[in-house]
C-alpha cells in the first residue's frame, strides 16, 4: 500500500463486478498483499449491483487505496471497464475479474514484462493465458470452440483472450475503438493499432463465492455476433505512416 495516498500511483488495477458482495473484501485483501512494493490504486467498477456490493466496497476503501465508481443500471462489463480506465490515475493498468478466479499475485510478473517490453514499443499488452481451467466441463470446452474460432478469424495469435488478467499502458487503450463487449477482443485491438501482443501463464483458481452473471450459451451466441463486427472493423483498419 502507498505511504502517501496523494502520490500519483504507478498502477491502477480495474475490477468490474456486477453482484460481486462476498468476493469484494477477499480480492481486494489478494491485491493489496499482491502489490505491497509496488505503488498503486484499485478501481472497483460496480455495474448496477443489485446485492451488497456497493456497501462491501464501502468497507474496503475505508482499508485500502481503493475507489469505487457505480452505473446506476447494468452496462455492461466493457463499459465498466471503460469507465474504470478512464478514472484511472497510473500509466499502467491492470484488469481482473471480481469473481477471485484470477489470481492478483500474477501482476507484478505481467507488469514487470510489459515494462521490459515497453521500450520497443509502447503499444504493448500483456495477456494472461490460463493454461489449467479451473471451471466446468460446459464452459472449459466453449470457451476451446469460442478461442478456435476467433483465433481463426481474426488472427490475433492469442491462446485465452478471454482471462480477465491483462496489463498495458493506459494511454494504449484510449486509443483504442470503445464499443460494448470490447473487452473480449482486447488483443485484437491491440493488433489492430499496431501494437504487440504476449501472452504469460497465469493461475486459475475455481469460484468459491457467489455465482456468474454469464450464462454460458447467451455468452457464446453474443460472442459469434461480435466477431463478424470485429472482423468488419478490422478490414475497416488502417494505420498510416507519417513521413519525416
Amino acid at each position: 500500500m502507498v505511504d502517501d495516498a496523494t502520490a500519483a500511483p504507478h498502477l491502477s488495477v480495474v475490477v468490474p463486478v456486477r453482484n460481486e458482495g462476498p468476493n469484494i473484501l477477499p480480492l481486494v485483501a489478494e491485491i493489496e498483499s499482491a502489490l505491497a512494493a509496488i505503488p498503486h490504486e484499485i478501481i472497483y467498477v460496480d455495474d448496477g449491483s443489485t446485492d451488497d456490493t456497493p456497501a462491501r466496497l464501502r468497507e474496503a476503501a475505508a482499508a485500502a487505496p481503493l475507489r469505487h465508481l457505480r452505473h446506476r443500471l447494468s452496462c455492461g462489463q466493457s463499459a465498466a471497464v471503460i469507465t474504470g480506465i478512464r478514472a484511472a490515475r497510473a500509466p499502467w493498468i491492470a484488469t481482473l475479474d471480481g469473481d477471485g478466479q484470477n489470481d492478483p499475485a500474477d501482476i507484478p510478473r505481467l507488469l514487470a514484462r510489459a515494462e521490459r517490453e515497453y521500450a520497443a514499443t509502447p503499444l504493448i499488452m500483456v495477456a494472461g493465458h490460463r493454461t489449467t481451467r479451473r471451471d466446468t466441463w460446459i464452459k472449459r470446452h466453449t470457451s476451446r470452440l469460442a478461442n478456435r474460432i476467433r483465433s481463426r478469424l481474426l488472427r490475433d495469435a492469442t491462446p485465452d483472450t478471454g482471462c480477465g488478467l491483462k496489463v498495458f499502458p493506459r494511454a494504449l487503450f484510449l486509443a483504442l475503438p470503445h464499443f460494448d463487449h470490447m473487452h473480449r477482443f482486447l488483443p485484437a485491438l491491440t493488433l489492430r493499432q499496431g501494437g504487440v501482443v504476449l501472452s504469460e501463464p497465469v493461475n486459475h483458481r475455481p469460484r468459491t463465492r457467489g455465482t456468474s452473471n454469464y450464462g454460458t450459451l447467451d455468452r457464446l451466441a453474443v460472442s459469434i455476433l461480435d466477431l463478424v463486427g470485429m472482423a468488419w472493423l478490422q478490414r475497416r483498419g488502417k494505420r498510416p505512416v507519417i513521413e519525416p
